[in-house]
């Protein structure tokens, strides 16, 4: 629904895949629960433990009991997804995802988000090769109203030409958001899948094209319906806090009357033809900042007894920087920025992608060439003993994280439905990684990655001798429009008194908070515990009071190196050795810097995390920061900049800084910018770190399986000899400077494939007493799909793929925001649109029945973030940052309930005033400038080459 997933951009810039949802057998109808397996070094990854039953329609349903939550998730997945899609109409199922959130014959449009957000849950949805899926995560007692109203879309699903009208311009504005405006988005939305496949419909992407949605008809889509959406093709699981005879009586109620059609669903089993030779390919696009190479292979479809061989191969392959790519490519020769692999299993045909995002001065030819040769040695020699156990440890570690919460656990089940029809599936997984050999990585290399069956691409930067490639069209698909079945009598909204009414909701079930143990070291560090009886998992967050505003003046970047460097090299271990630790232990571990605060962080399965954190101890105490590490970090960092200032909304959160904040310490880009980062030495970080971390000035938090005295014991021996270095240096005075005038200001980027929109306005500290008022309203602006800025952009004019708004408090005034993208023709009237929405709550009184269902929004959230250590942590940290009380987690419901619409209206007209908003447009000037500046003679207009985010003229 919001933000909807397709199957083909779930490849990020460079980040590798790793299958979610393993574990050991868990399922057998009719039989008792199996028992968890033990991974290699020990981590229980407990059984997803789902019962099933078949209902005389043939729909299968999987229920499981967790009566340590206060939510429930219901889910449908159904058995069709973009491979479906009929010829000539590429991305349909995606586009009837979309469909599937507006009206049935009971229900009016929009009422999934009130029994969702309006209560405090959550609602979305995804299509993929194989599957659309359809999850709601909501307070327990909600969970009869949920069912009744999943039955009702798939038996009377109600779309009329306006709706359907509305919502493909919506899926336009995703396409110009993901393909177009992302500098990779073509790559991997559309030339990778293309390529790699020959005649399976997987080579089409999920998403599809502006022409073929433009093709499709209302008539089409009420046929689609009729033909997929029906109880024999779909899967029902239920998860949470329920009462399992309750519930199957209500599931017997509203789903057991459900027909399936008398039409066949339509054949589609494409087999994928062996390749007959490799494919050499190179495609060019617009705002491309550094070229990309890949390399690809198809493989085994998800079924396949050599997926594990092959899902281990990728650990090996990508996964952490002890990973051969990251070692080669990234470390070593240092010719690549990012890299990464993606294994692609599907019901039909599978694949294996590896890429390297190039550094700059480095072609893709070298890429290309560096990819072989890491592939080779895959096929010439074994991996190592360590390699596979590491690989391994990795995949066990990430399966138990990936269980821990009720939907997390609906969704593994979900996708091994999907992809084998079998629930056993997604239990057997751990035992089928757990039992691959170094001689099986060695043979699904050699069978599978060889250099006759290779696709190999280049993506580079357009020009006047290479222009953008376009994405290939008319592709034939085993699926016609003439094979859907007939539409049928079309649902209609009922009338109102007619309609069935929906279920009452059921006695509330609190969420509840742990009490939080607080104590010192003699160091001065201070110990936060947040103790939780679920998975046996542990996370741990060691903050400062030192952030971006801290960096010495004309070098920003330095926090932000400092943290990156933490993981680079200590007085004992080296880069690599570090990295090998951290994935041995199957724990991650990372460090970065906000504007005000900077964080070290770890995660690990129970029995690894007394090691892990005295790893992260070593790491904060210890570091070298040693000149060649630097000169890495500085070289990707600088490459992450080429890469963000490619990017409409990267650019605008970038000018932002400096249009709110100017010159002054919060206004400078915490990354750094392409002058400043490559002036930092080594002397620089190590005297940020020396004044900045310090034992006095940081709180450890322990969230997770851990007791107060486990955690006491376990933060003295790591941290109790840890004493600082020199005086501690004054606090950063003013970081926000003095308020400045508003600006508009146009950043152009002539071929930019959207425009980025964004109204700022200085905004409040964390700690002001208007914070609540604040937040509850900023939340009826831009919080959630039911915002009222996404009410008037996406939902009413289908201007955009979303819009939201973020108060950005701070330790110091924060920075208020207001953001969409949108086509570049239409950048003016969205502007409009957003300061009027601002100015509306600054001058008009919210209405009760306004804030109730966003207070729902707020305190669901919260809920759910306790549902996971690290979110946990997180609002225990957060509180800690900024010296409050450790009651205000038990609080915090209370604190939203007691604010009133009169206290919102107040706090927007007496901190956000519309009159103080700034407004700052990236994209192609030439097709809304004169609009925008009849309405804003005085707006500053520069071109991206020539933005100067080193000063806070911008020029």
């Amino acid at each position: 629904m919001k933000f909807r997933l397709t199957a083909r951009l779930k490849i990020g810039a460079a980040a590798s895949a790793i299958l979610m949802g393993l574990a050991a057998p868990a399922f057998a109808e009719g039989a008792a629960a199996p028992a968890a397996v033990q991974a290699p070094q020990g981590v229980t990854v407990p059984p997803l433990g789902f019962a099933k039953r078949v209902l005389p329609n043939g729909l299968e349903v999987y229920t499981a009991r967790d009566a340590d939550t206060s939510n429930v998730t219901v889910q449908v997945w159904y058995k069709v997804g973009s491979k479906d899609d009929p010829a000539g109409r590429s991305g349909f199922a995606h586009l009837f995802e979309h469909l599937m959130f507006k009206s049935t014959k009971n229900l009016p449009p929009e009422t999934f988000d009130r029994l969702t957000e309006d209560v405090g849950g959550s609602n979305n949805a995804f299509t993929a090769d194989d599957t659309t899926a359809y999850f709601e995560t909501v307070p327990a007692n909600h969970l009869e109203r949920m069912l009744f109203a999943e039955a009702d879309r798939m038996g009377s699903l109600v779309v009329d030409e306006p709706t359907f009208v509305a919502e493909r311009d919506v899926v336009k504005e995703e396409y110009r958001q993901r393909i177009l405006s992302n500098p990779y988005g073509r790559l991997f939305g559309l030339f990778v899948p293309e390529t790699i496949y020959q005649d399976s419909p997987y080579r089409r992407p999920g998403i599809g094209s502006i022409e073929e949605l433009e093709a499709s008809s209302l008539d089409d889509v009420r046929r689609f319906h009729a033909t997929y959406y029906r109880p024999d093709n779909a899967y029902l699981i239920v998860a949470g806090n329920f009462d399992q005879a309750q519930l199957d009586r209500w599931i017997d109620q509203y789903f057991t009357p459900l027909k399936n059609p008398t039409t066949a669903i339509p054949a589609n089993n494409v087999v994928e033809p062996e390749p007959t030779g490799p494919r050499d390919v190179a495609y060019y696009a617009p705002n491309v900042p550094l070229p990309a190479a890949v390399i690809a292979w198809p493989t085994v479809k998800y079924a396949d007894a050599d997926r594990a061989a092959l899902t281990v191969l990728d650990g090996v392959l990508s996964t952490g920087e002890s990973s051969r790519l990251y070692r080669s490519l990234v470390y070593d020769k240092q010719i690549a920025a990012q890299i990464g692999s993606s294994p692609d299993f599907a019901q039909q045909a599978g694949n294996l992608t590896a890429l390297a995002i190039m550094a700059q001065g480095h072609t893709a030819e070298e890429g290309v060439a560096a990819l072989n040769e890491e592939i080779a040695k895959l096929r010439d020699a074994p991996v190592t003993a360590a390699e596979l156990s590491e690989a391994k440890n990795e995949l066990v570690a990430d399966a138990l994280r990936s269980r821990e919460t009720v939907d997390d656990r609906a969704t593994a089940l979900g996708f091994a439905l999907i992809n084998t029809g079998d629930a056993a599936a997604a239990d057997a997984e751990i035992a089928q990684i757990q039992a691959v050999t170094v001689a099986d990585v060695q043979r699904v290399a050699r069978k599978y990655l060889t250099p006759q069956r290779q696709s190999t691409i280049r993506f580079l930067a357009a020009d006047a001798e290479n222009p953008a490639s376009v994405q290939k069209m008319n592709v034939d698909a085993p699926v016609k429009v003439a094979d859907l079945a007939p539409a049928g009598t079309p649902a209609v909204l009922l009338p109102e008194a007619e309609r069935t009414p929906l279920p009452q909701p059921g006695a509330e079930v609190a969420p509840a908070t742990p009490t939080v143990a607080d104590f010192r070291l003699d160091n001065g560090l201070r110990v936060l515990v947040a103790p939780t009886d679920s998975l046996p998992l542990v996370s741990a967050r060691l903050s400062f009071d030192a952030g971006t505003s801290d960096d010495p003046a004309g070098k920003a970047g330095v926090a932000m190196l400092t943290a990156s460097l933490l993981t680079q090299g200590t007085k004992t271990k080296s880069a690599p050795e570090i990295a090998t630790q951290i994935e041995q232990l199957g724990a991650s571990v990372g460090a970065g810097a906000g504007v005000d605060f900077s964080n070290v962080y770890a995660n690990a399965p129970v029995n690894a995390f007394p090691a892990t954190v005295a790893l992260m101890a070593d790491l904060v105490k210890n570091p070298t920061f040693a000149a060649e590490e630097l000169e890495r970090q500085q070289a990707q960092t600088l490459d992450g900049l080429r890469v963000a200032l490619s990017q409409p909304a990267a650019i605008a959160g970038m000018t932002v800084g400096r249009v709110v904040y100017g010159d002054a310490p919060y206004g400078a880009p915490g990354s750094g910018t392409e002058q400043t980062v490559p002036t930092i030495t080594p002397a620089d970080v190590a005297a940020f770190h020396a004044a900045r971390y310090r034992p006095s000035d940081a709180t450890l938090v322990f969230s997770g399986d851990i007791t107060p005295a486990a955690a006491r014991a376990l933060a003295q021996q790591a941290f109790g000899d840890w004493r600082p270095t020199g005086a501690a240096p004054a606090a950063t005075a003013n970081p926000a400077g003095e308020a400045l005038a508003p600006r508009i200001v146009v950043v152009n980027q002539p071929g930019a494939g959207q425009a980025a929109v964004v109204a700022a306005v200085r905004g409040v500290s964390r700690t002001d007493a208007d914070f609540f008022p604040l937040t509850l309203g900023n939340t009826l602006l831009g919080g959630g799909f039911s915002s009222r800025l996404n009410q008037e952009i996406r939902i009413k004019r289908g201007l955009s793929y979303g819009a939201n708004s973020s108060l950005g408090v701070r330790a110091d005034a924060g920075v208020f925001t207001a953001s969409t993208q949108t086509k570049n023709e239409t950048a003016d009237e969205v502007a409009d649109l957003i300061l009027a929405e601002i100015a509306k709550l600054g001058t008009e009184t919210p209405t009760a029945a306004d804030l109730a269902p966003r207070r729902a929004t707020l305190i669901g959230g919260f809920g759910r973030s306790l549902e996971t250590v690290d979110g946990l942590g997180g609002l225990v940290a957060n509180l800690a940052l900024y010296d409050l009380p450790m009651s205000d987690l038990a609080a915090y419901a209370g604190r939203v309930r007691a604010v009133t619409p009169d206290q919102v209206q107040a706090a927007f007209a007496e901190h956000l005033p519309v009159n103080q908003a700034s407004l700052v447009i990236v994209g192609d000037g030439s097709l809304f400038l004169d609009d925008l500046r009849a309405k804003h003679p005085s707006l500053e207009v520069i071109e991206a080459g020539a933005l100067n985010l080193n000063s806070g003229a911008l020029k």
